[in-house]
């Protein structure tokens, strides 16, 4: 069964009583919540995602709820708790969803120790991937967007996930975050996007998170081969520039984009040494989508 097949009312008793289970990707996870804001956003972003049954095994669970007191009323407030233990500070309650997708990025990146785990895209074509890590405010959300609406089959937004057997990347097909002006941008790029209500005011500024394609949810379970890590920068106004990055320089960068390089030892830093051999590396600067996206196509066409 498929979240979209729930009724809204049961949906909302799972979310109450023991948690609504989804599967994605290589993980089951568990939300449990009493903001009917999670439960319209995930019946709108996660339609597709099997449901886990009640009894089934979870990798992480979270609760996003209110909490007791004058602040369930005045002002009112969320909490991400984990393990029953409270994460992060208390949060408006109109940032409740964004909330569950930060929640989840922080289960998988702090305790998913059988993958490397890269703050990183991935996206596939024709089997092999392409892995952009960069800094908040490069466009790389922006761009993951954009070339998973021109093909690309979406991977990760926020997580890239190199197993530490066979160093192939494994998806988790989860809505793509975009921020601020990227989010219209997108809207424009991609006119049959579905987006969440944006959140206003957060710390990272105006969020939505994009749908990600049937596509992409129905074939997460399959893998990539790493073909090239790009490092990607928004320039106003700049012609598309593709310039190859010392693979020593890459990968002391990507380190530093691990969550949890100091756990995995020997077998991460192994996992990392592969990967960037195995990849071309690149900087890459843009200013024009449709520019950015044929500058990715071409890669495939030489690889």
């Amino acid at each position: 069964m498929i979240l979209g097949q729930l009724a809204a009312d049961d949906v909302s008793d799972r979310l109450r009583s023991q948690g609504l289970g989804l599967r994605t990707g290589p993980f089951q996870l568990r939300v449990r919540s009493d903001v009917a804001a999670v439960r319209d956003g995930l019946c709108l972003l996660y339609a597709e995602y099997p449901v886990v049954d009640a009894d089934d095994f979870c990798d992480y669970a979270v609760d996003i709820s209110r909490p007791r007191g004058v602040r369930r009323w005045v002002r009112p407030q969320v909490l991400f708790r984990h393990d029953h233990r409270r994460v992060y500070e208390p949060m408006p309650v109109s940032h409740a969803m964004p909330l569950v997708e930060w929640s989840l990025n922080w289960c998988i990146g702090a305790h998913s120790h059988q993958f490397l785990c890269l703050h990183a895209a991935a996206i596939e074509r024709e089997g092999c991937a392409a892995i952009l890590p960069a800094p908040p405010g490069s466009g790389k959300s922006t761009l993951c967007a954009a070339l998973v609406g021109r093909g690309w089959r979406l991977l990760s937004d926020e997580l890239a996930l190199v197993a530490l057997d066979d160093h192939r990347l494994h998806g988790l097909a989860r809505p793509v975050s975009l921020k601020n002006r990227s989010i219209e941008i997108i809207q424009a790029y991609i006119p049959s996007a579905v987006f969440s209500v944006a959140a206003h005011a957060t710390a990272k500024g105006t969020v939505a998170h994009m749908r990600a394609p049937s596509d992409a949810v129905a074939r997460v379970g399959e893998t990539a081969r790493p073909r090239w890590v790009v490092f990607p920068r928004y320039v106003a106004a700049a012609e598309p520039s593709l310039l190859p990055r010392a693979k020593a320089d890459a990968m002391q960068q990507l380190a530093r984009n691990a969550f949890n390089s100091g756990v995995t030892g020997r077998a991460g830093f192994h996992a990392l040494a592969d990967l960037v051999d195995d990849c071309d590396c690149y900087d890459f600067s843009y200013s024009r989508l449709d520019d950015a996206v044929a500058v990715f196509d071409d890669l495939v066409r030489r690889r």
